[in-house]
Formats: C-alpha cells, sequence, structure tokens
C-alpha cells in the first residue's frame, strides 16, 4: 500500500513540476501570460528563433496583408543577420528577447538565466535601437532564477495560446491547427528562425501565414502585436501603413 502511494506521490510532484516549467498558463518561476484581450476580436501574431536568412520572406507577407507581428528574437542570431532585425524593427513590427543562443532554461543557475537575457536584450537594442519589454523562453521553458532575471531586465514573460508546430509539420497541418484555436485575444506561436540554424527551411511557415491571414480576416479579426492585445487602451491601429 505505501509503495503504491508513494509512486502516487512521486507522479504528482512530476506532474506538478512539468506544469511549472512548460504549463502556458504557469506563473510560478516567472509572471507571464498567454493570452490578452478576450473581449475583443484581435489575434497577435508571434515569431520565434529570428531573424534568420529566410525572414524577409515573411517579411513580405505581413506587408501584403498590412499585419504587425511580434518577433522574439535570439541575440546569436541577431548579431549573423543584423540588418534583418533591424529591417524588422523599421516595418514597424513589435520585438522581444528570446535568449542570446536558445538554451532550454532548465537545470541552469540562475546567473546563467541572467547572463543569456541580458547578452540578448543589448545585442537587440545595439541592432535595432529597440530595448525588448517582452521574453519567451525557449521551448517554453521556465526555471529557478528567471523571475529575478525578468525583473532586473523588465521583461514580461509570455507564452501562447497556441503553438503551431511549424518547426515539424506541413504546412496545411499548421494552418488547421491555428484556425482551430483562433479566438479573441489568441496568441500564435510560430518561427522565422529554427533555434540558431543558418538559413533554415521556413516554407511551412510561410504557406501557413498566407493561408490563415485571409480567413481570420474574413472571420472578423484583426491583427495586433502582443503589447497591443495585453493592453488594448495603448494600441495603435492594427495594421502596417
Amino acid at each position: 500500500m505505501w509503495i503504491e502511494a508513494a509512486t502516487t506521490g512521486v507522479a504528482a510532484a512530476a506532474g506538478a513540476m512539468g506544469y511549472a516549467v512548460r504549463g502556458k498558463s504557469s506563473t510560478v518561476f516567472a509572471p507571464s501570460v498567454y493570452h490578452g484581450d478576450r473581449s475583443r476580436p484581435s489575434i497577435a501574431l508571434t515569431f520565434d528563433d529570428g531573424p534568420s536568412e529566410s525572414t524577409p520572406a515573411l517579411l513580405e507577407i505581413l506587408a501584403e496583408h498590412k499585419v504587425p507581428a511580434t518577433f522574439f528574437m535570439c541575440g546569436k542570431n541577431v548579431r549573423r543577420c543584423a540588418s534583418i532585425a533591424k529591417a524588422v524593427a523599421a516595418a514597424g513590427h513589435e520585438i522581444g528577447n528570446h535568449t542570446d543562443s536558445h538554451p532550454r532554461l532548465d537545470f541552469h543557475s540562475p546567473e546563467f538565466i541572467y547572463g543569456e537575457l541580458a547578452l540578448a536584450q543589448e545585442t537587440i537594442r545595439k541592432a535595432t535601437g529597440v530595448q525588448p519589454r517582452l521574453f519567451r523562453a525557449p521551448y517554453g521553458v521556465r526555471w529557478y532564477g528567471l523571475k529575478s532575471a525578468q525583473e532586473r531586465l523588465k521583461l514580461q514573460g509570455v507564452m501562447w495560446t497556441v503553438i503551431g508546430r511549424d518547426w515539424r509539420w506541413r504546412a496545411g497541418r499548421v494552418s488547421r491547427l491555428i484556425l482551430r484555436h483562433a479566438s479573441n485575444g489568441a496568441i500564435v506561436c510560430l518561427h522565422d528562425g529554427r533555434a540558431v540554424e543558418r538559413t533554415p527551411d521556413i516554407r511551412s511557415t510561410l504557406e501557413a501565414v498566407e493561408y490563415v491571414i485571409p480567413i481570420l480576416k474574413d472571420r472578423g479579426f484583426q491583427f495586433e502585436t502582443v503589447s497591443q492585445i495585453l493592453c488594448p487602451q495603448n494600441s495603435s491601429p492594427a495594421s502596417l501603413p
């Protein structure tokens, strides 16, 4: 009996820790949000792991549809593709921090975590002139010390309402997932890079974005940045010039 109880306790503890580390609604290790204002038909498209040599093609699609987005950038990629990072900012998109080298943060020290965020923050600022105010953890993994790092750097944690799995799935499956979970205040996570890989193949991302934007607009949704969707009273018009 006690063995069964102990096993159940261990499983429950493991489940609780798993939620704390990766649960999209978890705030155990740091303040975080995963959706915006649910009273308005607005959606935020977000893109992780960039910038990359493939990002300009995404910028063209977003410009064609006059859709603003939020790009969570890795410092290492910004140093390699500084002109592309600058182009993202110049196009009017929001820029967030996605660490410097895209590590999983679990089992790392608070000093390591702060260093990853701080280096990315400074790299992004130098390349784009933008001081990020939003942070997304690679793989959605939060850990001890992240709260302190976010507070020191004045970063709001952001998870997602739905993640497209565009690094793994074909565009059709990614599109269906996004459309199925589209809702007021949804934050959609996609990728314009693949960790810190050079010249990544993001065709599934591009095709999915091109497909879902007109459909979501026809459903009555507008597109905003994460900051706009979180603070509608401070929103500027939800389209690019």
